[in-house]
């Protein structure tokens, strides 16, 4: 589906929207949010042994997608790759509930809290087409908290693997587009702008059929 120009031109509009360009400062705790990319986990052990913080917190349970290809926690998985990677475990925290962006979130902070860890800043690292919804999520249950965002240093080109493919991401970026809309009018995330030409692509994808991850109408 996506070797027409125009629907790679929209797709790529739309991956750069998703992210939201933050150049990370030194902060007092990393937050990984789970999921089924591995590479996360990577770019968040990547981010911990450039001195981005001195702990870092790996979070999620099992998810739709990971509960069909692991049998333990997405944050014990993750912290298995970061400790291959260089991580010492002594610097890992796991919060190993979280089944969502929202959770993520809320039973990080929790899990911190148990320890007597209130941070003033935070790096937060997830998947390239998820960071302006984390940032969003963090935005609204986390408020008084500095969140930068990042994710694996790659483009839209480069993304694709054997795991998933150039469509499956498209599908993924719009479901996640839609959700920042919904979330938003929902109160669960803060409100984005969101360019007119950003709208126009979705619109345009989806009328192509990229439409597997959308929620359900109502």
């Amino acid at each position: 589906m996506t070797n027409h120009p125009s629907t790679i031109d929209d797709a790529r509009r739309i991956w750069d929207y998703h992210h939201v360009h933050h150049t990370l400062a030194p902060a007092d705790v990393i937050i990984v949010l789970g999921s089924h990319d591995t590479r996360v986990a990577e770019r968040g052990a990547e981010v911990f042994l450039a001195g981005g913080a001195p702990l870092i917190v790996f979070s999620g349970n099992l998810g739709a997608l990971t509960s069909e290809i692991w049998t333990r926690p997405e944050a014990e998985i993750f912290a298995e790759v970061a400790e291959a990677k260089g991580v010492p475990r002594e610097r890992m925290l796991l919060e190993a509930r979280a089944t969502n962006t929202a959770e993520n979130v809320v039973f990080s902070r929790a899990r911190l809290a148990e320890r007597g860890i209130h941070p003033r800043r935070v790096i937060a690292v997830q998947k390239p087409y998820m960071e302006r919804r984390t940032l969003a999520t963090f935005q609204q249950e986390w408020p008084e908290v500095e969140v930068f965002v990042t994710s694996p240093q790659m483009g839209f080109d480069d993304y694709p693997n054997a795991d998933i493919s150039r469509d499956d991401v498209i599908h993924i970026m719009l479901g996640d587009l839609q959700r920042l809309i919904v979330y938003a009018q929902r109160g669960w995330s803060a409100p984005q702008e969101m360019p007119a030409e950003v709208t126009a692509a979705f619109e345009r994808l989806v009328a192509a059929g990229y439409t597997r991850r959308l929620l359900p109408p109502g």
